[in-house]
């Protein structure tokens, strides 16, 4: 009997099974569509693709760094439980897939099915590790970074392998980026632990900020209610809430309020230059809330809270002796866009015992 396209569409469809595993199972079952399903559960494809409808939103978050920093990607291959995430194989089948990426240079996951891993193609190899652990699995996204000789790559992976993160950095100096590897771990390291989405104000949108503003005031101004009710002090209403907010004029406004603000202490006009940078410092910090919880540059550094990530990498580049920007970050935490599954065990039992 001719095999044609549609059948084996009809039998890819149905089962999730890979187009040439269909081709040979409709040969082997002469046409007969249950038949060639039968066949690809007893190779164990059919049981693959039949828990292929099961949401899987528990896994692993996989870090892969090259020796020498120039070279980091992160992956995120989730599992129906927590239980296979804990599975040794599991975590070595997450460790290879993430190795197998970088090394091979793999941007989409349609390239990653029609890949090779160790002499199989990759789609056939992962339909049997699936068969073998016995769960539905699923490489859900992937990222790989990159740097040049004065660029330099790190990552980390937090211990239950929920969360992880890349930075990339661009560095004035070959000398300077072979330096700053263990430094950009620790931001990664801080990262994973205070979330930031972004790495500057710069990247954030301007009318997002705007309507995150609104609702920070909200927020400030209602709490500020119950803490008037309890005789507590009181939160600071900011005029801002991002550095991408305050231009030229902005800047200008809150100097010369500051300006008033001392002379109407009494502070002499000579020691204004070195009382000014502080205040203005201060304003900053009191009106950049939105970028201290989003913005990686933003953010208080959780090694030395009293200094931004920004004031820490400034320093650091001037030990290192060369200039140090953070040019890519990415951040995955497992899970992060799914619905998890909640059984219903009742009506699961129910459902067996008829």
């Amino acid at each position: 009997m001719e095999i044609t396209a549609q059948m084996v569409k009809e039998l890819r469809e149905s089962t999730g099974a890979g187009m040439m595993d269909c081709k040979k199972a409709l040969g082997e079952a002469n046409g007969d569509m249950e038949k060639a399903v039968d066949i690809l559960r007893e190779k164990g494809l059919g049981q693959a693709a039949k828990k292929a409808d099961r949401l899987a939103s528990e896994g692993l978050v996989s870090v892969e760094v090259c020796s020498k920093c120039k070279k980091a990607t992160i992956s995120e291959i989730n599992s129906e439980t927590d239980f296979v995430a804990r599975n040794p194989q599991f975590q070595a089948l997450a460790k290879d897939t993430t190795a197998h990426i970088q090394s091979s240079g793999i941007k989409t996951v349609e390239e990653l099915n029609t890949s090779t891993l160790n002499g199989v193609k990759f789609e056939e190899y992962f339909k049997t590790q699936i068969a073998t652990i016995g769960e539905n699995l699923v490489v859900r996204r992937f990222e790989t970074i990159s740097a040049d000789d004065k660029g330099v790559v790190n990552g980390y992976v937090h211990s239950n392998g929920r969360v992880g993160v890349l930075i990339g950095a661009a560095c004035e100096s070959a000398e300077v980026a072979n330096k700053a590897a263990e430094f950009i771990r620790n931001l990664c390291m801080h990262a994973a632990a205070m979330k930031p989405s972004v790495i500057s104000y710069k990247d954030l949108d301007k009318d997002f900020v705007e309507k995150e503003f609104i609702a920070l005031r909200a927020e400030l101004e209602k709490e500020n209610e119950e803490l008037k009710r309890l005789g507590k002090p009181l939160h600071h209403i900011p005029e801002y809430a991002s550095r991408c907010q305050i231009g030229e004029a902005e800047l200008a406004k809150a100097t010369k309020a500051i300006e008033e603000e001392l002379k109407a202490e009494g502070k002499p006009e000579k020691i204004w230059d070195k009382i000014i940078p502080g205040k203005i410092e201060r304003f900053y910090a009191d009106n950049t809330v939105l970028d201290q919880r989003l913005t990686l540059l933003g953010q208080f550094y959780v090694m030395d809270d009293k200094k931004t990530i920004e004031q820490v990498i400034e320093e650091k580049s001037k030990e290192l002796g060369g200039k140090i920007e953070i040019v890519k970050y990415v951040r995955f935490e497992l899970g992060e866009g799914l619905e998890k599954k909640v059984d219903d065990f009742a009506a699961e039992v129910a459902a067996q015992i008829g």
